[in-house]
């Protein structure tokens, strides 16, 4: 399993975590941050594979394996 921190004001709702997880646990959410996008939220069944941080051009994820 694993965690994945979003820093919610450098996401820019581009959607290439959501559209490139393998597992779909990513999806939109429903706060929007201070520039007016709606980061993402991380649903059950992280995999920890760091595609998401891989694919954010703002670096704005980071992901951390639970042991």
């Amino acid at each position: 399993m694993g965690i994945v921190r979003i820093d919610f004001e450098r996401c820019k709702e581009c959607g290439y975590c959501i559209n490139f997880c393998p597992k779909n646990v990513l999806a939109k959410g429903a706060a929007v941050n201070k520039r007016g996008y709606f980061p993402p939220v991380v649903g059950d069944g992280c995999i920890a594979c760091g595609t998401c941080a891989r694919m954010c051009p703002d670096a704005a994820i980071s992901v951390y394996k639970e042991d």
